[in-house]
């Protein structure tokens, strides 16, 4: 009796559990619709079509690999994917520079208070201000800044009203700056998004590593760098994650400032891609844009999550 027990009691366990593993897979059922219907199936049709020459209305044409030659080929083309790894340095690496001097600044009385209750008064009303260009339309932002780089805009008044005058030039249409300025919109969008991944990192780490930070003598900004910055690893990579796909897909602020001008300085994949398509009518080179830039953010996604998982272990 007991030793027939034991085996009918692990297979009604065994159900149990295979049923509560079926319940949980019917709550994901739905999301896991949407994603299928609108991101994976997509994603393979654009796949396919990159495999034609189409003009959105005709017959397509089977081209097989050709769209993708060209598309290493093309100098333009490849422009268009320099120009969006460029502004990986201003999407990405300035936004978490700012972002871990504005949580040093904004985190400075926790750090050195050990957390008793000690935080900066006005707290909420910085990371308001600062988190406000999440909350504004990217086109509303755009059209702001194209006004503020203009010849007469508020920046070259500016430069003029304190002397600097003959620095004024029309940023956004200048083949040297305006690769550069488009990039400083797009630094100035994420660094309050960067900043508040931060500060909720900051909140998680133990106020002991900071009682002992300073009982070995550390001030301030050596608490910052040995105690927090080690902490705020994960967030770091999130934040990486976040700002490079948005670097390598942006579309918006390019599309509202510049349109990919002057000539083809500021063009980035993501405009391309709908140049391409909607205006060339060259529908599968596009889709191999697509699939190449997808290939592209999906590479750095996984080098980025490898090398933080590492740091961690």
């Amino acid at each position: 009796m007991t030793a027939a027990a034991g085996p009918r009691a692990r297979r009604g366990r065994g159900g149990r559990r295979a049923g509560r593993a079926w319940r949980g897979y019917l709550y994901v059922l739905p999301a896991a619709a949407v994603y299928l219907a609108f991101a994976v199936l997509p994603a393979l049709h654009t796949a396919y079509l990159s495999l034609f020459e189409w003009d959105g209305v005709t017959l397509g044409e089977w081209a097989g690999l050709r769209n993708y030659r060209e598309v290493f080929s093309d100098p333009a083309l490849r422009g268009a994917v320099f120009n969006a790894l460029v502004l990986v340095v201003f999407f990405a690496l300035l936004p978490i520079l700012a972002g871990l001097v504005m949580t040093g600044l904004l985190s400075l009385p926790r750090a050195s208070l050990g957390g008793a209750g000690s935080r900066r008064r006005g707290l909420g009303v910085y990371r308001l201000l600062f988190m406000l260009p999440q909350v504004v339309p990217l086109v509303a932002v755009g059209v702001t800044w194209r006004w503020l780089y203009g010849e007469d805009g508020l920046i070259n008044e500016t430069l003029g009203g304190i002397g600097l005058g003959g620095w004024a030039r029309p940023w956004l249409g200048d083949f040297d700056w305006a690769l550069v300025a488009v990039g400083l919109v797009g630094t100035w969008v994420l660094s309050g998004l960067c900043m508040m991944l931060f500060l909720a990192g900051v909140h998680k780490i133990d106020p002991q590593l900071y009682e002992a930070a300073r009982l070995d003598g550390a001030g301030p900004v050596r608490e910052f760098v040995s105690v927090t910055l080690p902490q705020l690893r994960g967030e770091l990579a999130v934040a990486l994650t976040v700002t490079t796909v948005a670097a390598l897909a942006s579309f918006d602020i390019v599309y509202v400032t510049t349109g990919g001008g002057p000539g083809e300085e500021t063009t980035v994949p993501g405009l391309l891609v709908y140049k391409l398509a909607f205006t060339d009518g060259k529908v599968g080179l596009a889709s191999a844009l697509g699939v190449v830039l997808s290939l592209l953010i999906l590479g750095l996604v996984y080098i980025i999550n490898r090398l933080s998982r590492t740091e961690r272990t």
